[in-house]
């Protein structure tokens, strides 16, 4: 199906009436239904076959609309049958809580907590799938002789989808997450800092020195102590001018 053309049709639909190009929409017609005797009946009678142009148009329109959203729905269905046999949505699960244990990390405790939340999140995501699938497959069932819309499994399906990728993303943030990256990174930002607070405080005590402001003497008293290991001479300096107290 050309999804090009339905976008065309609702375009034209939606022109209003005594704008609309009715050769144009005469031409999308024809290439949908093939129908060569109404194109050219609708061009030699424009006005009197209009009614019929935005008839048939609307038709097609609700017909290609409805194909396209089931379309969807049975790709959606296919990728959450994969998705159930993967996470083992349907199985009956003796301790869900043992079986999730099986991830954790032996240096779990370690790792920041921003990495850790990961994990725990990993679980309610989990239930939460589970329970979805429970939802749709009693949708699904319904009763004798009843058929499940498309409209009724397209939430569960969508959500189903959503928290699988979540899932995933938060498996591979924490099972790839470095601790010794993130120390050098760490590492480094402290010595960046210690740097910025060290330019800082020889760029500013002497203006200090030569105007005292408290603002300012707040601001070299905090900038001293983000200093890893103060030299004795900076100190003294500091404790001299007034800004810290030994």
């Amino acid at each position: 199906m050309d999804d090009k053309i339905t976008q065309q049709v609702k375009a034209w639909l939606e022109t209003p009436r005594a704008e609309r190009n009715i050769p144009a929409g005469a031409m999308l017609l024809l290439k949908i239904n093939r129908n060569q005797v109404l194109y050219n009946n609708i061009l030699h009678n424009p006005t009197r076959l209009h009614d019929k142009l935005e008839y048939e148009l609307k038709k097609q329109l609700q017909w290609r609309l409805q194909q396209v959203t089931h379309e969807q729905v049975v790709e959606m269905e296919d990728k959450v049958q994969q998705i159930a046999a993967n996470r083992a949505l349907a199985a009956q699960q003796e301790n869900p809580a043992n079986e999730f244990k099986a991830g954790k990390r032996e240096d779990h405790d370690s790792l920041p907590v921003e990495i850790q939340s990961l994990y725990v999140e990993n679980k309610s995501i989990l239930q939460k799938m589970r329970d979805l699938h429970a939802q749709l497959r009693i949708i699904q069932s319904g009763r004798p002789g009843y058929t499940c819309k498309d409209s009724d499994k397209f939430p569960f399906l969508q959500e189903l989808i959503k928290l699988d990728k979540q899932y995933r993303d938060n498996w591979a943030a924490y099972d790839n997450f470095d601790v010794k990256t993130a120390e050098v990174i760490e590492k480094l930002d402290s010595r960046q800092e210690n740097r910025r607070a060290l330019a800082f405080i020889n760029f500013n005590k002497g203006k200090y020195k030569a105007q005292p402001d408290e603002a300012l003497r707040e601001q070299l008293a905090a900038a001293y102590a983000k200093v890893n290991s103060p030299t004795e001479k900076l100190t003294r300096e500091l404790v001299e001018l007034g800004i810290i107290t030994e």
